[in-house]
């Protein structure tokens, strides 16, 4: 009886790690206190798995911050900027590279694969000094064992972590960085001498490059490393852990060949496909980790279907080679079932957290070992067919609408150069028209009245008062910097995607749902357990309200449909696209409805549309097809002066331009600045954009105020790619996490820029 679970969340059933963290950040708690929270957690979790049965036990799957940072700690591959000198890698250190300081920026983010996660790129580069600077795997793996529990230690794989690097600054893009692989495998056979000789006798290398699309000098990498670790790792069993999807034909033959791993781990959740290599080539009398409950979702595990899929490989494998997994790490789903008091017994059923999860890995093993649990399996059994029967999943009426959506081509009638014209004769705006993304700072006041209106402390009528004197405040703020197209502030909005959750049938919200997005930040992601639907307008009453205020264009804001499915957990009973049709159907009756209120200016913010990418190249043109399809559904019956907008945010967008494109949007606004203007190089590459964009003038992620011309720099190199009709000048993206202080002379001096191009435009003609 074999079970194992790939890795575990690390905040904490009630974020305990994220409050630990932030207290330590504003020093209002000793580096020992923050600690003691973290040994807590990571004591816990182990006994949890322990007591549960699960016999391989991850260990270091616990970070501060982010597992590519922990390696990058281990292998001592701190930037220069940071001022490291050596020796054990400290908290100081450790956290600049991941936040920045007073002197220095922080190191990249970027997204981990195609989940909502983010890991801290490491900057590489051929003069780079490797040394051991970080204990982290041995002394976790020592202080499990202190505790009883004997773990298996996991390490990113050293192929994976110089596959996800990028080259340092002032370093040629070309740079290989698998030309660095002989400098890092030396310090991962210190760390595994150090391992074995603490008394390990398994070790796990995550590689989920390998579900991607490698070419072969990548794939020969992986031969060469676990060929040199060969010696180091002999007298242990070694697992190469995949995940996220397909492992492709090519890299399972490269995989498998490895000498000196017994253990394979396959995500045959999101890897359907993966199996048909296992049945036609896995290799005789080594472990098969079969990856079958769900890393990356919350519903509660089919039992009867993946005890026959285990039966199945147990043919394949034999009895005694055939391990019970997670699909992926538990990192990427809620912690706990056990603190939701807000689901009603049914939908509850229905539902498995990270703990649960736990619970049903280790009930698959005992059953396939003949131990059936036979009342937790009927249990299961009869949760499952409640969830397919219930009449709060189907609505006949959406399924047959969206239905209707399938196959055909939604656009609006005329083309986006035609529409330009229309709205600037009705808008009349300047060139390089001024704009925000959306929101405006959150304050400690504003969260009180939400959270008191919520909690039933204050009336209707109060809080209706007091968001439209925030409102108001905004539209006047707004008004006195001249910015030329306003946003009502959002301040009745607690998340982009959740707010509009709460007003559509068919979601749920958990109490305590959190999963760590990066570092300390926790998103607590809405559950789409039935079909969905908009019963009344959303956010027409605010937009309508602010509106009234002015005689400049207000934009109404909306959140589209491809980011609400991508940031919530999605139903797995139909394919995603479905439902993603659904959810642009309630939008496009909250657009149609906003037109009519007589609002001339509709955003509808498309943060994820990259993010749900799928990893292999033969599936993404399918992705983007009906995710692009999506986004036209919900504006293709609005009038030519009506103006769309989109937002996204924080992703490589160059190659999926043309797509962005095809969602024929009137203006797009677009993250630039924190990536290092690596936008503007698609259209330096001779992509022609006819419709309005925006691409971030400064990045609000930071406290830092940029000055006027440092704005107007960045204009100008942008009007030195794009044409100045089609050029607005804007933010990096909404300002709801800064403070007014720091917003006002931004913004002040963001409008001032575009007032001086515009001037300088003027004379030169």
């Amino acid at each position: 009886m074999a079970s194992h679970i790939v890795g575990y969340p690390r905040m904490g059933p009630k974020r305990e790690l994220k409050f630990a963290l932030e207290s330590f950040w504003d020093k209002k708690s000793s580096a020992e206190d923050l600690k003691k929270v973290a040994a807590d957690l990571r004591s816990s979790i182990w006994k949890q798995m322990a007591s549960a049965g699960i016999k391989y036990i991850p260990s270091n799957t616990f970070s501060y911050y982010d597992q590519v940072l922990d390696t990058t700690a281990m292998l001592g591959a701190v930037p220069p900027r940071y001022g490291w000198t050596g020796g054990e890698i400290g908290f100081d250190t450790y956290f600049s590279m991941a936040r920045g300081n007073a002197s220095v920026p922080a190191m990249e983010m970027a997204k981990w694969f195609d989940t909502n996660y983010h890991f801290i790129v490491p900057e590489l580069g051929p003069e780079i000094k490797f040394s051991y600077a970080s204990h982290k795997a041995v002394d976790e793996y020592k202080e499990a064992k202190a505790l009883g529990v004997d773990t298996v230690p996991v390490l990113v794989g050293p192929v994976s972590y110089l596959l996800l690097s990028k080259p340092a600054k002032g370093v040629e893009k070309s740079f290989s960085l698998l030309s660095l692989l002989d400098k890092i495998l030396p310090i991962y056979k210190e760390v595994v001498a150090e391992l074995k000789a603490a008394g390990a006798s398994w070790i796990q290398f995550d590689e989920p490059t390998l579900v991607k699309d490698l070419e072969s000098h990548q794939l020969q990498a992986f031969t060469a490393a676990y060929s040199e670790l060969e010696s180091a790792l002999s007298g242990l069993n070694v697992i190469v852990e995949t995940y996220f999807a397909d492992v492709p034909a090519e890299a399972f033959k490269t995989l498998t060949s490895l000498k000196c791993v017994t253990g394979f781990g396959f995500d045959l959740v999101r890897g359907a496909q993966t199996l048909d290599l296992i049945t036609s080539g896995f290799p005789s009398g080594e472990y098969l980790f079969a990856g079958v409950v769900d890393g990356r979702n919350i519903w509660a595990n089919d039992l009867a279907a993946s005890l026959s899929l285990l039966q199945t490989l147990e043919g394949i494998v034999g009895k005694d080679k055939l391990v019970v997994s997670t699909s992926c790490s538990l990192l990427h789903t809620a912690v706990d079932l056990v603190n939701e008091t807000k689901f009603d017994k049914e939908l509850k059923s229905w539902l498995a957290f990270a703990a649960q999860k736990v619970v049903e890995v280790n009930s698959l093993a005992k059953a396939l070992a003949g131990h059936k649990d036979e009342a937790f399996f009927s249990e299961n059994a009869a949760a499952q067919a409640s969830r397919k029967s219930s009449p709060r999943v189907t609505n006949e009426a959406v399924q047959k609408a969206a239905a209707a959506l399938r196959g055909s081509d939604h656009r609006r009638a005329t083309n986006v150069s035609a529409r330009l014209d229309a709205q600037q004769k009705k808008l009349n705006l300047p060139i390089l028209p001024t704009t925000t993304i959306g929101s405006f700072p959150q304050t400690i006041e504003l969260r009180r009245v939400r959270r008191e209106y919520k909690a039933k402390k204050i009336s209707e009528e109060e809080y209706v008062k007091a968001i439209k004197e925030e409102i108001n405040k905004v539209v006047k703020l707004q008004e006195e910097l001249d910015i030329d197209v306003l946003v009502h502030g959002e301040p009745e909005r607690n998340d982009m995607v959740e707010y509009f959750g709460e007003q559509l049938s068919g979601f749920a919200f958990s109490a305590n749902g959190w999963v760590q997005s990066y570092g300390s930040r926790c998103v607590k992601p809405p559950i789409i357990f039935g079909d969905v639907s908009r019963p009344k307008a959303m956010t027409v009453f605010w937009s309508s309200m602010a509106q009234s205020m002015t005689t400049r264009p207000m934009k109404g804001m909306l959140t589209g449909p491809v980011t609400i499915l991508n940031w919530s957990f999605v139903r797995n009973d139909q394919p995603r696209f479905e439902t993603c049709y659904q959810i642009a159907l309630a939008i496009k009756d909250e657009v149609e409805d906003l037109e009519k209120a007589g609002i001339n200016v509709i955003q509808m913010d498309e943060a994820a549309l990259r993010e749900g990418l799928p990893l292999r190249k033969s599936e993404q043109a399918f992705y983007l097809d009906w995710a692009v399809h999506s986004f036209r559904i919900t504006n293709c019956g609005v009038t030519d002066t009506t103006q769309i907008h989109t937002h996204m945010c924080y992703s490589n967008f160059n190659d999926i331009i043309h797509s962005i494109i095809d969602m024929d949007a009137d203006v797009i606004t677009i993250e630039n600045s924190r990536s290092d203007e690596k936008l503007l190089s698609v259209f330096r590459e001779g992509v022609k954009y006819g419709a309005g964009i925006g691409p971030g003038v400064y990045d609000i992620h930071s406290p830092r105020i940029p000055s006027t011309e440092e704005i107007a720099d960045r204009i100008n190199k942008m009007l030195q790619v794009l044409e100045t009709n089609i050029l607005w000048v804007n933010p990096d993206c909404g300002l709801k996490t800064r403070k007014y202080h720091e917003v006002k002379p931004a913004l002040l001096n963001m409008v001032a820029a575009a007032k001086q191009i515009r001037t300088q435009l003027a004379s030169a003609k």
